[in-house]
Formats: structure tokens, sequence, C-alpha cells
């Protein structure tokens, strides 16, 4: 049986954690010196996927 192929697109969008995934916020990647600063702080922290996500996605990963 062939193995599944990582998505890439996810892959580079979350981070498996111990027990969870974290996700970046959406607005984050470009054109950050036209938003504001505090904007740009806020898309730092990044946040934890949901568990019906996590399901949903645990086989991309």
């Amino acid at each position: 049986m062939p193995k599944i192929k990582t998505h890439k697109g996810t892959a580079k969008v979350l981070t498996k954690r111990k027990n969870d995934y974290k996700i970046g916020k959406p607005g984050s990647r470009h054109n950050t010196g036209a938003k504001s600063a505090s904007y740009n702080r806020g898309c730092r922290k990044g946040s934890n996927l949901s568990k019906a996500d996590q399901n949903r996605l645990k086989n991309l990963i």
C-alpha cells in the first residue's frame, strides 16, 4: 500500500506540539508594512487548532 503524502500547504501553516497543533493567524504572511503594529503583534501569537479540526487534518501532516 502506498504511503500518504504530506500536504505541504497545511504543513507550512500548522506546527505540531505535544498534545495539540499551533496554527498561525491569517494575514501575517506579507504586506506587513502597510498593516498596523498592533495587528502584526497580534498575528505573532498564533492560536490552537480545535479538536474537531485536529481529527479532520490528522492524516494530512
